[in-house]
């Protein structure tokens, strides 16, 4: 599954690379009309998009004035509800299956209609789980922050350093930092449940690798939902 959000990567970098890291020049703002909200905001503060590029869940990230307000258990939960159950989710599923049939990942699955369906079940089985662990049970029960929160300013090469060390940093309720437990053993569990669906892949090595790849992943969603606003606006204005 690594691979296939690998490729969105690349896409989304491929899309994106001139109008985060280009020089080109800005197009005048357009006129406001009487009336109506300024289009732009000041960055940090934009609006957050639940879903990027339409498909990309986006219901953990939160800009940083928000985390002076801590969240409930309830509101945890909530948070890893929706991005589990958005219906976005099940169509990227379609895809990454689709990746899986092709390099006939877990080969007792099979091909054919019956081979798909098993990887499409236990990838959404991987994104559900992966989700309400890491999200919602494991914060609530370790006092933790599941948001990902935009640094949003300052130079791209800190920003994206700052991305890239968020699955293994993070807030607690209480507004400190310290080591992201909830990333780590949440995704760590998911793994282990993993062992119940694949059949091929019950050696300590297949939940190793099923533990980098989740955390891999999510490390990649922080990357695109850090730079999102940019790309959004830098695209809005040309």
């Amino acid at each position: 599954m690594i691979y296939s959000y690998l490729r969105m990567l690349s896409v989304f970098v491929c899309l994106t690379g001139a109008s985060l890291f280009g020089q080109a020049p800005t197009a005048p703002e357009a006129p406001i009309v009487p009336g109506t909200l300024k289009p732009d905001f000041p960055p940090g503060s934009e609006p957050i998009d639940k879903r990027i590029l339409g498909v990309l869940t986006n219901y953990r990230t939160a800009n940083m004035d928000d985390a002076s307000i801590p969240m409930t258990d309830k509101g945890k939960m909530a948070i890893a509800a929706k991005d589990s159950f958005d219906y976005p989710s099940y169509l990227l599923a379609i895809a990454t299956s689709g990746f899986g049939q092709l390099g006939n990942a877990n080969p007792s699955f099979g091909q054919g209609i019956k081979g798909y369906a098993r990887r499409y079940g236990t990838g959404v089985a991987d994104q559900v789980i992966g989700n309400m662990f890491t999200e919602g049970i494991m914060p609530s029960l370790l006092h933790e922050d599941p948001r990902y929160f935009r640094l949003a300013s300052g130079p791209v090469s800190r920003r994206l350093g700052y991305a890239l060390t968020r699955t293994l940093v993070t807030k607690t309720d209480s507004g400190s930092t310290r080591f992201n437990f909830s990333e780590v053993i949440g995704n760590g569990i998911g793994a282990g449940i993993g062992n119940a669906y694949y059949p091929d892949g019950r050696h300590l090595g297949n939940n190793m690798q099923r533990w980098g790849t989740q955390i891999a992943t999510d490390t990649i969603s922080n990357v695109i939902k850090e730079f999102w606003p940019d790309v959004k606006r830098k695209f809005r204005g040309h």
